[in-house]
């Protein structure tokens, strides 16, 4: 099971993450789709995310309110809820099928898996966590023996969208992604997302 964290308070942002659009969609979906694609899919909201809950009413997008006190309390509620569990973080709107595939590959059910990037993955423009050497990006398994890091190697994984910085940057790389070949929109172009 994949589990996406869409129950922040998104303070850095000012307003809710999930819900905010990436290339004309929210970048929840661009999560939920990719996630979609390899194994069961919950959202876990809590009552810091309303507009969120209302995307997946409207989506069909089956979700569980956690109780939203904090990252770990609630992986830990979840953890107790549900087992082990693939967990991905909503602002990752980068984030592809085959990483699911290779992490769930990878997980045996016992050991946590915690998501990095070597830094030399990690495009220069960005600002990642930075934990023993790696760039920490916000795909995991959780489970409750221990822990391990997993090494991704799709660079856009270091971009976790927690500024308005942040995003306007997600909405040029997706510009580059989505555009024509021969056509690549210029820093400042009349495009919008």
């Amino acid at each position: 099971m994949i589990i996406i964290l869409a129950g922040g308070k998104s303070t850095r942002m000012g307003q809710e993450k999930p819900v905010l659009k990436v290339a004309g969609k929210p970048m929840l979906l661009w999560v939920y789709e990719e996630a979609g694609k390899v194994d069961d899919v919950l959202v876990a909201l809590s009552r810091n995310t309303p507009k969120t809950r209302e995307l997946c009413l409207r989506e069909g997008i089956p979700f569980i309110e956690t109780p939203g006190k904090d990252y770990v309390q609630d992986i830990q509620w979840l953890l107790s809820e549900f087992g082990p569990f693939v967990s991905v973080s909503a602002d990752i709107p980068f984030v592809k099928a085959s990483d699911f595939w290779l992490i769930e590959k990878a997980f045996d059910g016992k050991t946590s898996l915690t998501g990095v990037l070597p830094l030399e993955k990690v495009p220069g423009d960005l600002n990642p966590v930075v934990y023993r050497g790696y760039a920490i990006v916000g795909l995991n398994a959780v489970a409750e023996e221990g822990e391990r890091f997993f090494e991704f190697t799709n660079p856009l994984l270091a971009l976790n969208v927690n500024t308005p910085e942040e995003l306007e940057l997600a909405k040029r790389i997706a510009n580059l992604i989505r555009a024509p070949r021969g056509c690549i929109p210029r820093r400042g172009s009349s495009q919008q997302s």
